[in-house]
Formats: structure tokens, C-alpha cells, sequence
């Protein structure tokens, strides 16, 4: 986090990044997140995204923030504040905590740690990263599609040119 950046305030939502994905946290005061993570990781470990992809379960857990971020970036993002309205911090903070030491379903596309933590502070769970990839999927989908069937175009059209030349 850079020095120009938002000190993260009870109730904030944290992005951390950890290379090709990123992990998400709900900051909690004094210097600590909660946050849903794979139940056998270390708080600093860059393994939670291949871990929770071979896990159904993720474990609520409350640590500091500085041992869930390690070596990587991070900063405030309350992402959704312009979509929704943010619930009352005391809930925020009361239902995190009912949380911690919970082991919950996890699924990458619909129970995350960006879920985790936008249901808390919203009330409503999404995660931009599903999102994100699943539109990236389906375009590149739609490419690959789109280029199968240009080259079929392409060859039913020479191939019937090259009828037309011959006769």
C-alpha cells in the first residue's frame, strides 16, 4: 500500500494481490481482517487461489492484515459502494465475527473471499473477478467459434470458386 492510500477504516473492504488473482478481506480495526480461506493455508501464503480451486470448504479466519497481505500489494476497494448501500459498520463487524472459525461451502464462482466479504459490507454477494472471467471466457469462446467459422467460410467459398474455374 502506498503512502497516498486510504488507511483502511473497520468495515473496509481490502484487495490484495497475489499475481493472477486476488484475495479479498473485510478490515475489522486494531490491525486485522477477517476473511474466508482454504482451511490448511498460511495467512501469507500465495496458494489460496489453487488451493481453493481443490477445496469445497473454506475456513472464516482473523488475522492481521500485514501476515494476509506478506509481500504483496493491497488497498481499500469498496468496490460496490456506488452499486449498493453499504450496511452499518456495527453489523458488518457483528457478522464477520459470528463468522470466525466457521468452515463455509466454498465454490470459486459462487462462494469466494470476494463474496465472503461483499455480503458482509452489502449484503449481496458478487465477485468482479467471476465476472470478469466468465465474460473473458465466453468472448474467447465466441472468438474461437467466430474464427471456426470464418474458416469455414473462407474454404466454402474458395472451394467453390475454384468449381466455377474449372467448368
Amino acid at each position: 500500500m502506498s503512502q497516498q492510500e486510504k488507511k483502511p477504516e473497520p468495515g473496509d473492504l481490502i484487495e490484495i494481490f497475489r499475481g493472477t488473482y486476488q484475495h479479498w478481506a473485510v478490515y475489522v480495526g486494531e490491525g486485522y481482517v477477517i476473511h474466508l480461506a482454504p482451511p490448511s493455508e498460511h495467512a501469507q501464503t500465495g496458494a489460496y487461489s489453487m488451493m481453493s480451486v481443490l477445496n469445497d470448504k473454506a475456513k472464516v479466519k482473523k488475522e492481521e492484515l500485514n501476515k494476509v497481505v506478506g509481500n504483496d500489494n493491497y488497498h481499500v476497494n469498496n468496490l460496490l459502494d456506488g452499486k449498493y448501500n453499504q450496511r452499518p459498520v456495527e453489523d458488518i463487524l457483528r457478522d464477520a465475527h459470528s463468522f470466525v472459525g466457521k468452515e463455509l461451502p466454498y465454490c470459486v464462482f459462487s462462494g469466494n473471499c470476494e463474496h465472503f466479504v461483499t455480503e458482509l459490507r452489502y449484503g449481496k454477494a458478487e465477485s468482479r473477478q467471476v465476472r470478469v472471467g466468465v465474460t473473458a471466457a465466453v468472448v474467447g469462446a465466441g472468438v474461437v467459434a467466430g474464427i471456426g467459422i470464418g474458416a469455414y467460410v473462407i474454404s466454402k467459398f474458395a472451394g467453390s470458386k475454384k468449381d466455377k474455374q474449372t467448368q
